[in-house]
């Protein structure tokens, strides 16, 4: 079992607003309250890099940027281009979408050379990088040969869903990736995930990361239940 601080557990969320209508006063409200309740990112679509970075500057709160977002139909070049776009804009994660017909098509070698690019661009500029799976999508068997391809690349995190296919994080998902890159790659769970408990849950199953909309409400249920108990911190695990 290990001992979560309330903090520890915002240092955990990627706070997120992917809404295709959003607007500049949405996206500082997003930042005041990743301010607010110290969380570790921002997810917000690539364009939105520039006013983010902007909004987080002098803070510890990274701005993610979305690659290639939600379907991730397009080239590599596309992404690679829109990557190098996002950090000079002030990104400091990106998460990307694999190209899943290719993967469908079974060209393993597409995927892997696609994930070699976007991961070097990010280690060289020191930014983080994720790739997102698209589980709903996907075998169990696609699962695993993505997980296996990214213990060879190595990017900094492994990511379930974009929160836009019909399903999002599951445990059986969760488990499968963590198993298949054990501590060389993290993971982070992301779509549908909306109340504490299902939050922990990801936690307890290998998810180092998770993204969602609802982590305030997430975060007061948490101290709410702290409160009840008389702690400061859980135990997970």
């Amino acid at each position: 079992m290990s001992r979560y601080t309330l903090d520890d557990l915002c240092r955990l969320i990627d706070h997120t607003n992917l809404k295709a209508d959003a607007t500049q006063a949405d996206m500082k409200k997003l930042c005041d309250e990743a301010k607010q309740y110290h969380f570790k990112m921002v997810a917000v679509n690539q364009v939105q890099s520039t006013y983010c970075a902007e909004l987080l500057a002098g803070t510890d709160i990274n701005v993610g940027a979305a690659i290639s977002f939600p379907l991730g139909q397009t080239s590599i070049e596309a992404k690679v281009a829109e990557t190098k776009d996002a950090i000079k804009n002030g990104a400091t994660e990106i998460d990307y979408v694999i190209n899943i017909t290719e993967l469908k098509e079974k060209n393993l070698d597409y995927i892997r050379h696609e994930m070699e690019q976007i991961v070097e661009i990010c280690r060289k500029n020191n930014v983080i990088s994720k790739v997102i799976f698209e589980n709903a999508y996907l075998t169990k068997k696609e699962i695993k040969q993505l997980a296996e391809i990214a213990l060879e690349v190595k990017p900094d995190f492994i990511k379930t869903s974009t929160g836009f296919a019909p399903t999002g994080a599951t445990l059986e998902d969760i488990k499968l990736m963590k198993d298949t890159v054990g501590s060389e790659v993290k993971v982070k769970a992301a779509g549908g995930i909306r109340d504490s408990a299902n939050f922990i849950k990801m936690i307890e199953n290998g998810a180092e990361r998770i993204g969602c909309s609802a982590g305030i409400s997430i975060i007061k249920e948490i101290k709410n239940k702290m409160k009840i108990e008389g702690k400061d911190y859980i135990e997970i695990g």
